[in-house]
């Protein structure tokens, strides 16, 4: 009797059409979903509309895979230093770190085993998608250190450019008596900034924020051929360079050549025109939100901002403003396409759902519903899809207090993009010179052994840090004397060790490779 009533009630599930995974996906959404947490950068949003994208998101998700997601900001101020604090602190307050190789410590905290070594079978069982598309690519050798593990999941089927350089504005800069209103070389930025501070009170020629080195690199990038060896970090700085024309010798631009020198007492007169503010260096303000507002003469940052945001933003808020881009090595062509890991996702050493975390990222990676909601937002409330297929936005829209914040650099996929109403007009051609002649990075599978120099490199950074900023903003009287002073105390701390021991990997790996 027992067995008939079984086999009535099978039938009658049949006769309903509901499938035996259906069912267990029910019993399974029954259990409370699994709550995953991952770690972004950037200031985290207050207008409410990253919550409501993740009450729907999370609707879908806890369907497909019963999990929840939660996001954990890294914000701008001190990021560097917030990172890598929240990463080797311990806590198991996060699941998904987003992480990169050549800007955000991904081979220095995957050694100090802030990541989860991800097995194939683990990536195949949770991340399948993610697994296939990678390997098809063949590029999980990318995401490996010597151990053979990986580390990180790769965003590699996305193109983009991130190279730097300064916007700037081509009216100013035709009044400055630029042809086109088109700067061409490094140097020239004296005469539009001095123009600017004679001609625009309200303005700073360039309002720049906090410590960084754009006025150093930008020069010295486009006067050698000289580029930063990605993944050893002292600290904030890439102390450890190469060259085009002896690619497999490890040298640094803080240490050899007059390039520096001649960077710093560019800066040093940019400083006593007054293109900063005198506290720059302890300034935290939104010097974006400068360049919009005709406060400030340049912005610096890279090409995905200026063809996705700056054009657009500079001609709605300050009309006839003519948005330019001067990049570092635009004057001789040094300069890089991205490499595939500068963006990647990796699963936190003490995450204690690592498999849900895997399902999640995978969802949204690659289901292109999921995907839109948490890079796009709620269609018809945070953007809108027009009659030919492009992003726009509902009227009333303003970027600087609407956005929707996800920050997600860490998996994005070309199939799942849409072009955008706000993209420049020229992104294409823009985008189509720079492949003409950006140079491919070489060294995306060296890695760097610095299990014997941390301890060197925190050295280095402690006298980096003492100098670089100064020479940054033009506050030594003598940037020559500041720069022999730095070169001895570097040399003091170990740097020629340290070089030998990278130069020792870059032979190996080179020799390896049949390159030397």
């Amino acid at each position: 009797m027992r067995t008939t009533n079984i086999i009535k009630v099978g039938a009658a599930i049949l006769a309903l059409g509901i499938s035996a995974t259906a069912l267990m996906g029910s019993a399974i959404a029954q259990d409370p979903p699994t709550e995953i947490t991952m770690l972004t950068m950037g200031d985290k949003p207050t207008n409410g509309r990253l919550e409501a994208m993740l009450e729907k998101l999370n609707e879908r998700l806890i369907q497909q895979a019963n999990v929840k997601l939660k996001m954990f900001y890294i914000e701008w101020a001190d990021w560097q230093t917030q990172y890598n604090v929240q990463l080797l602190s311990g806590d198991d307050n996060v699941d998904l770190i987003a992480t990169a190789t050549d800007w955000l410590y991904a081979w220095e905290n995957a050694e100090k085993g802030a990541f989860l070594p991800l097995t194939e079978d683990m990536l195949k069982a949770h991340a399948p998608k993610t697994w296939a598309q990678v390997d098809a690519a063949g590029h999980w050798d990318l995401t490996k250190l010597s151990d053979g593990k990986i580390y990180f999941m790769p965003e590699d089927n996305y193109s983009q450019y991130t190279n730097h350089g300064f916007f700037y504005r081509g009216d100013w800069a035709k009044e400055a008596g630029f042809e086109n209103g088109e700067i061409t070389k490094f140097e020239d930025f004296t005469k539009y900034f001095e123009w600017v501070k004679a001609n625009k009170p309200d303005a700073y020629p360039w309002d720049v924020a906090g410590s960084n080195e754009a006025a150093l690199t930008g020069y010295i990038q486009g006067h050698t051929d000289l580029q930063p060896l990605q993944g050893v970090n002292a600290g904030n700085f890439a102390p450890f360079h190469t060259s085009s024309s002896d690619p497999y010798k490890v040298t640094s631009w803080y240490m050899e050549g007059d390039a520096l020198l001649a960077a710093a007492e560019l800066a040093k007169k940019w400083n006593q025109i007054g293109v900063w503010r005198e506290d720059a260096l302890n300034y935290d303000g939104d010097t974006r939100e400068e360049l919009y507002a005709g406060q400030s003469g340049v912005e610096q940052h890279h090409t995905q901002t200026y063809v996705n945001d700056i054009v657009h933003n500079m001609n709605e808020k300050q009309p006839g403003s003519d948005p330019k881009f001067f990049y570092w090595g635009q004057e001789n062509g040094n300069f890089y396409k991205d490499i595939f890991t500068h963006g990647a996702m990796a699963v936190s050493a003490k995450s204690k759902n690592p498999e849900k975390a895997l399902e999640a990222y995978d969802l949204i990676r690659n289901d292109m519903e999921d995907y839109r909601l948490f890079n796009y937002g709620i269609e018809g409330v945070d953007y809108l899809v027009t009659a030919d297929g492009k992003l726009g936005f509902p009227e009333g829209y303003n970027s600087s207090t609407d956005s929707l914040g996800t920050d997600y650099w860490w998996g994005r996929m070309n199939e799942f993009e849409l072009p955008k109403t706000t993209d420049a007009p020229i992104k294409a051609d823009f985008i189509a010179k720079l492949d003409k002649v950006a140079k491919d990075y070489p060294y995306s599978t060296l890695v760097i052994n610095k299990s014997g120099i941390d301890s060197t490199l925190a050295a280095m950074s402690a006298v980096l840090s003492e100098y670089i900023p100064q020479l940054e903003y033009g506050k030594f009287d003598d940037p020559a004397a500041a720069i022999a002073e730095m070169r001895q105390k570097l040399k003091d701390v170990g740097y020629e060790d340290a070089r030998s021991a990278i130069q020792a990997d870059m032979d190996a790996w080179a020799k390896e490779r049949g390159l030397k």
